[in-house]
């Protein structure tokens, strides 16, 4: 069976975009991994309107990628933070990547307007891949798909 030939409906590209593929979700998450917390900084910092960031938040939450953790300010009500979960955090490497391809091509003349780097030495992070043996960093023309056991046919 050829990748043609294979039903899309259980793609887990295509399931993974369902929960994470919109852009204020994105958005939402690149604040997270970078220490956003709370929901007013969120709706500050993303520009979103309450409505649709609690519904993001929501949907984050209720996917398992997001998790609520209590606090409460002194005189004030107990509301919520939000932090990633592991599974959240095992989105960092699709975020470093989107973000390095969008500073070689999307970023202002004078460069791209946040850097990451190695805490230790100090060198700009590359998300690159390789196989679980360790041989990389690969090019398209060095990885081959082909449909698994999981495949269902088309039709």
């Amino acid at each position: 069976m050829t990748w043609l030939e294979t039903s899309t409906e259980n793609c887990t590209v295509q399931r993974t975009l369902d929960l994470v593929g919109e852009r204020w979700a994105l958005l939402v998450l690149r604040d997270a991994m970078n220490g956003v917390r709370r929901f007013d900084d969120f709706r500050r910092h993303v520009g979103l309107s309450e409505a649709v960031l609690a519904d993001r938040l929501r949907r984050l939450v209720a996917a398992g990628i997001l998790t609520t953790v209590p606090y409460q300010e002194p005189g004030r009500r107990t509301r919520h933070e939000y932090r990633l979960t592991d599974k959240g955090w095992d989105l960092w490497p699709v975020m470093i990547a989107l973000k390095q391809w969008g500073d070689r091509w999307t970023a202002d003349a004078e460069g791209p307007p946040l850097e990451v780097r190695h805490r230790d030495c100090g060198a700009p992070l590359e998300a690159v891949v390789h196989c679980a043996d360790g041989h990389g960093p690969l090019t398209p023309r060095e990885a081959r798909a082909r449909p698994t056991a999981a495949a269902r046919p088309l039709g």
